[in-house]
């Protein structure tokens, strides 16, 4: 699992999923859409050539790899964008669990 920090997200990548992969379309969309974080390292997507305030900086927060993995991956890349108040307003709405969770 790589997981890392941009400046309001938080960027998940299941690494098991990647190798059968042939796309790798997640690298691809950064490069085209943004800053090219994701770099290619032994077959799997990594920022490991970046400190963690490189990638914070360097992130765009434009969720392309996501999409991209999605469509033309094997849909190992999940994105968290908190949202200030979002879970009160689920809850008041009845439209969270009692574990937190939305449903």
């Amino acid at each position: 699992m790589l997981a890392f920090s941009e400046r309001t997200i938080t960027v998940s990548i299941d690494t098991e999923k990647c190798p059968q992969c042939e796309s790798k379309a997640c690298v691809s969309a950064c490069r085209m859409y943004a800053r090219g974080i994701l770099e290619l390292k032994d077959g799997l997507p990594s920022v490991a050539h970046l400190d963690p305030e490189g990638v914070e900086r360097g992130g765009t927060e434009c969720l392309a790899c996501e999409y991209e993995c999605r469509l033309r991956g094997r849909s190992a890349i999940a994105i968290e964008v908190p949202i200030k108040g979002l879970p009160e307003y689920l809850k008041r709405r009845g439209l969270l669990r009692s574990d937190g969770r939305e449903g």
